[in-house]
């Protein structure tokens, strides 16, 4: 396939570029600047110029696509305000890609979180929040997902809330930035809550498979670990950089503050049954350990 991505140079982006490229696909990829462009170019991959609020230009990529991964979210999360923005462009941007595919029966893959269920293991077949921080996210896949009977193979891979390589990355990262930040390797609540997560090359394996097989209107998990408690996590980061381990104000943490505090374990039994993915790489704790001092 010749396949449109956009978030082609971030965590998930650049892995799954790759992964693309090594199993036999061609890519065109959005590049915000010139920056972008020959990162993408490196990779092997034909940049488009273009942001995810240039609308005419994503429809322009779908249109002379086989398939479309959609990964672009802006990572500014420093206030309410930014991260609503950010919601409002990506569902502005997956339905322009949408509905440039209606009726054409190519596949569209875009990326949600996993949810949480009170006292258990969300599983693939749970709703995805529509109310909330991000409860925008939910609506905007939800409503992607429902083009699946307008002749659109579309999908979903919900992604945890740690997505890591070499250490960074995720839910994890920010703890990372934190600590670095004020000398503490802090944590919300009482440490206890889990939080899934996966390796970014694991991931980009599933992002695959589903391009290339899942059938309309599913959603899938990319979840190689179930859930580590967010006080393990903090135990790692503060070993690695000599700092502190202590809990702190979930108030401390912006926006995903209420997120972080929540127990939220994720299970990938499906996925992995139906589509035959099976996570190779280091886990999150065994990942973390390449934090550098």
């Amino acid at each position: 396939m010749h396949v449109f991505v956009t978030g082609g140079t971030g965590t998930i982006g650049s892995a799954v570029v790759a992964e693309l490229l090594r199993n036999g696909h061609t890519v065109l990829a959005l590049a915000r600047s010139d920056a972008s462009a020959r990162t993408l170019k490196d990779a092997g991959a034909d940049p488009l110029r273009g942001e995810i609020a240039d609308l005419d230009v994503l429809r322009a990529g779908a249109a002379q696509s086989d398939g479309v991964i959609s990964l672009a979210f802006s990572r500014d999360y420093s206030d309410p305000g930014t991260l609503a923005q950010a919601v409002a462009q990506e569902s502005a941007a997956l339905a322009a890609l949408g509905n440039e595919l209606t009726g054409s029966g190519r596949p569209i893959v875009t990326v949600s979180g996993t949810p949480w269920v009170p006292g258990r293991a969300s599983t693939e077949a749970d709703p995805l929040p529509t109310d909330g921080p991000v409860g925008g996210r939910g609506r905007s896949v939800n409503a992607l997902l429902e083009l699946a009977s307008r002749g659109v193979r579309t999908s979903a891979v919900r992604m945890p809330r740690t997505v890591h390589n070499k250490g960074r990355g995720g839910f994890a990262g920010l703890l990372v930035d934190q600590a670095r930040r004020t000398a503490v390797a802090g944590y919300p609540g009482d440490g206890t809550q889990r939080w899934p997560a996966v390796h970014a090359l694991d991931a980009a394996v599933l992002f695959r498979l589903a391009l290339e097989s899942a059938p309309a209107g599913t959603s899938w998990h990319a979840v190689a670990d179930e859930g580590d408690a967010v006080r393990d996590i903090a135990a790692v980061i503060g070993r690695r950089l000599g700092l502190p381990v202590e809990a702190i104000p979930e108030g401390d943490f912006g926006p995903f503050g209420p997120i972080f505090a929540m127990d939220q374990p994720a299970s990938s039994a499906r996925t992995r049954d139906a589509l035959g993915w099976h996570p190779t790489h280091p886990g999150l704790l065994e990942d973390l350990e390449n934090i550098q001092p």
